[in-house]
C-alpha cells in the first residue's frame, strides 16, 4: 500500500534543520504484514531525543530510514501468529521501540537487559521478524527504506512485529497512548523498575524533558517522599512545580544547596547532568541514568565515593521495562487520575513541521511534541 512518512535522508546535516531539511515527507510502499506482524494506522506519534540522536549522528543508523518510535494507532490487519497472540482488528495499540522475543537470555532478566535479537534488528534497521517492509521507487527499481527501532511511526501507517505492540483500551486517547510507549515507559521505569523507589524515599530528577518529566510525575504518583526537579531551563522548573514537585533547582543551585536523595534519576543524556546527578545522590543511594549521551561523551566522578558511601550507579535502557507488563500499569495510573500524562505534551505539530521540531528539541524548548494523524 502507499503511505506517507518522514524519511531521514542523510545523517549529520548542519543546523538549523528547518533549513538543511534532513527529513523528507515521502511517498512510500509498505508491504503487507507477515504472520507475526500487524498493519497499524498511526493516530499519534511523539518526537523524542532518540529520533534526534539519529538525525544529528549521535546514534548512527542506516539511511534512508523512516523515523519515529513513540506512537499509537489502530490495528487494521493482523497476521495469523499475531492474531493467535491476542491482537484483533480495531485494537488501539501502543508501539514500543524495543521488542522482546521472550526467549533469549536477556529477556529472562525481567527487563534489566535489552532483548538480544530485538537489539540486533534495531541496529540493522530491520523488524524483529526479519527484513524490511518499506520501499520507494528508484531508478534501478525499489529502494529499501530502513525501519527505526522496529517501529517507523512518523507515518500514516506502519507494519510492526506484534512484539513491538501492546494493546490499550479505547478509552486511552491516541496522544496519551503514544507517550506511554517511550517517555513514560523510560522515565517511569527509571523510578519504578531500575530505581525501585521505596516508601519514604525522596526522588531527584535531573533533566526535565519528556523522559525526565515522566519520571517526576511517576514519583509524585507514588507518594513516597519529596520529589525535586533539576533543570537549567526556568520554564521546565515552573512546569515541574505545577506537576507536583516539592522543590525545583537549577543544577548549580542544587549542588550549592547540598541537597541529597536516595534516588536520583539522570534523564538529560549529557555528561554534566550525570555528574550533577551523582553529586546529588545520598550515601547508600542509587543514581539511575536513562539519558543517552553521545558515545564520545565522558564524565568525571570519584570512584572512592562509590565505595566509601556504598553508592550504586544503575544504567537503565527503556526504563528496564517489559512493555507488555508496564504499559498497562501506566495506563491504569492515568485512568485513576494519578499520572497526568497529557501534561507532558508541550506542542501538537503538523506532519510537515518535522524538521523544525528537531530544532525545537535540540534547543531544549520542548517536553514532548506530538503529531496527530
Amino acid at each position: 500500500m502507499q503511505i506517507r512518512g518522514a524519511v531521514l535522508e542523510e545523517i549529520g546535516r548542519a543546523r538549523p534543520y528547518a533549513e538543511s531539511r534532513p527529513i523528507a515527507i515521502a511517498e512510500l510502499e509498505l508491504d503487507p504484514p507477515g504472520p507475526t506482524e500487524l498493519l497499524v494506522r498511526i493516530e499519534a506519534a511523539g518526537i523524542c531525543h532518540s529520533d534526534l540522536s539519529v538525525v544529528d549522528g549521535n546514534r548512527v543508523r542506516p539511511t534512508p530510514m523512516l523515523l519515529g518510535h513513540e506512537a499509537a494507532g489502530i490495528v487494521e490487519q493482523a497476521g495469523a501468529d499475531a492474531s493467535a497472540a491476542g491482537f484483533t482488528v480495531g485494537d488501539r495499540v501502543v508501539l514500543a521501540f524495543l521488542p522482546r522475543c521472550g526467549e533469549c537470555a536477556n529477556c529472562a532478566t525481567d527487563g534489566r537487559l535489552p532483548c538480544i535479537p530485538g537489539t540486533a534488528a534495531n541496529n540493522a534497521g530491520d523488524l524483529l521478524s526479519g527484513g524490511i517492509r518499506l520501499h520507494r521507487s528508484a531508478a534501478d527499481g525499489r529502494e529499501p527504506v530502513h525501519h527505526h527501532l522496529g517501529v517507523s511511526a512518523i507515518a500514516t501507517h506502519a507494519v510492526v512485529d506484534h512484539r513491538s505492540a501492546v494493546v490499550v483500551g479505547a478509552d486511552v486517547p491516541p496522544e496519551i497512548a503514544a507517550v506511554l510507549g517511550c517517555a513514560v515507559l523510560t522515565g517511569g521505569g527509571a523510578v519504578m523498575n531500575a530505581g525501585a523507589l521505596a516508601a519514604g524515599e525522596d526522588t531527584i530528577v535531573v533533566g526535565l524533558g519528556g523522559v525526565g518529566m515522566a519520571a517526576l510525575i511517576t514519583a509524585v504518583s507514588l507518594g513516597h517522599g519529596r520529589v525535586i526537579g533539576v533543570d537549567a531551563v526556568a520554564a521546565k522548573l515552573d512546569r515541574a512545580r505545577e506537576l507536583g514537585a516539592d522543590a525545583v533547582y537549577t543544577p548549580d543551585e542544587a549542588v550549592d544547596a547540598g541537597i541529597r536523595s536516595p534516588l536520583v534519576v539522570e534523564a538529560a543524556g549529557h555528561p554534566r547532568a550525570f555528574e550533577t546527578a551523582f553529586a546529588l545522590t545520598a550515601p547508600g543511594g542509587r543514581t539511575v541514568t536513562v539519558g543517552l549521551p553521545s558515545p564520545a561523551a565522558r564524565s568525571e566522578i570519584s570512584p572512592l565515593t562509590i565505595t566509601a558511601e556504598a553508592r550504586s550507579i544503575i544504567g537503565s535502557y527503556l526504563g528496564s521495562a517489559v512493555p507488555a507488563r508496564d504499559i498497562p500499569r501506566y495506563a491504569q495510573l492515568w485512568r485513576e487520575g494519578r499520572l497526568p500524562v497529557e501534561a507532558l505534551i508541550s506542542d501538537t505539530i503538523a506532519f510537515d513541521d518535522i524538521n523544525a521540531a528537531m530544532d525545537t528539541l535540540a534547543d531544549g524548548r520542548a517536553v514532548r511534541q506530538v503529531i496527530r494523524f
